[in-house]
């Protein structure tokens, strides 16, 4: 688990995004991405940042934008072998929730109630 003293967390969303947006299930195909800035656990400020659009090869695009807006963390239902290391080799930590809305997602991360996603629970489809 991170420090949660710095946290910039993403999570992929149904446009328009922020905090009460449902989460969005294919962070690769997502309308966007609310970052939320976490500091001592506690919620500090959200913005939103488009996705862009997804082609062939287009699974590291994600990787390179929110490594672009300094995010360290990203909640996800469900990620590919190529793009979940490609946000380790960022150094960006990424977590698995099933969470409905970005709200959710933050209240139950700065809980600690959210897991790091195991590599068995890969989607296979990619």
């Amino acid at each position: 688990m991170l420090n949660m003293s710095n946290v910039r967390l993403a999570i992929p969303s149904v446009r328009p995004g922020g905090l009460s947006a449902d989460c969005s299930g294919h962070f690769g195909r997502c309308d966007c991405f609310t970052i939320v800035e976490i500091n001592d656990g506690k919620l500090v400020k959200d913005t939103v940042i488009d996705n862009p659009p997804h082609y062939e090869g287009g699974c590291l695009r994600p990787v390179n934008l929110l490594s672009d807006h300094q995010v360290n963390a990203l909640v996800v239902q469900g990620i590919g072998a190529r793009p979940l290391s490609g946000f380790r080799q960022a150094g960006i930590e990424v977590y698995q929730a099933n969470e409905p809305t970005v709200q959710k997602v933050v209240n139950a991360f700065c809980a600690g109630k959210i897991p790091a996603i195991d590599d068995r629970q890969v989607c296979q489809h990619h």
